[in-house]
């Protein structure tokens, strides 16, 4: 779920991006570029996922002009790429979306808070007690970490949405669209967890060394060393 029209009062847009931006500031921190540059496969299957979440964004259905409902494959894209490769892949499919003319674009760092940043915390934070507190086994990393994390992180995404909108909405039948478009989340949370959840757990049957937060030794050889965190 994300914005497509501009409804939101100035203030809260100008809150978001800069939300949005010291979010980017700080995953550039973390210099995600240098993985990029050391393995060329990690180029090639990144840009390939971006551009692939990019395309299948373009499905949604809208039935106002300022709300959108699609899926967001934010935490697949955290898990197997961790969070600021990420966030910068949001960002991309955010600004493509902004250049087709698909969303306006002073939403870009607003939809980058709803459909990348919350997404991604939501992942980080259940992948953390997936990695601390639970048994070291693939099942559990797959259905916890990837099915049911898929489904929070679309839910949390709509209820971003649905309080930004309670918030800040400048047209008051909005909020009465938002609640309305809310009750299509229970539809979307499965969509996001079964899609999420298979594209997982095909890249950990065939690629597990793909997945960057799925230590294959631990998991696989049980032998207690700790996962490669987002």
């Amino acid at each position: 779920m994300s914005f497509a029209q501009v409804i939101l009062a100035p203030w809260l847009i100008w809150v978001c991006a800069g939300v949005a931006l010291s979010a980017l500031v700080l995953a550039l921190f973390q210099r995600p570029w240098r993985a990029l540059f050391q393995d060329t496969g990690l180029q090639h299957r990144w840009l390939a996922a971006t551009l692939m979440v990019a395309m299948l964004w373009q499905l949604r259905a809208q039935a106002v002009d300022w709300l959108s409902l699609h899926l967001l494959f934010t935490t697949l894209m955290t898990l197997v790429f961790r969070g600021p490769l990420a966030l910068l892949s949001c960002l991309l499919v955010n600004l493509s979306l902004v250049l087709t003319g698909r969303v306006a674009w002073p939403l870009l760092g607003v939809n980058l808070v709803v459909t990348g940043l919350v997404p991604m915390l939501v992942t980080v934070l259940i992948w953390r007690l997936v990695d601390r507190r639970l048994p070291s086994h693939p099942m559990v990393f797959l259905f916890i970490g990837g099915f049911w994390c898929a489904a929070l992180s679309a839910l949390a995404s709509g209820l971003a949405v649905l309080g930004l909108t309670r918030l800040g909405a400048s047209d008051p039948s909005a909020l009465f669209q938002a609640s309305e478009y809310a009750r299509f989340l229970p539809l979307l949370m499965p969509a996001e967890a079964f899609i999420s959840g298979m594209l997982l757990s095909i890249l950990m049957f065939y690629h597990p060394h793909w997945v960057a937060t799925f230590n294959d030794s631990r998991y696989l050889d049980d032998d207690g060393r700790g996962g490669r965190g987002p």
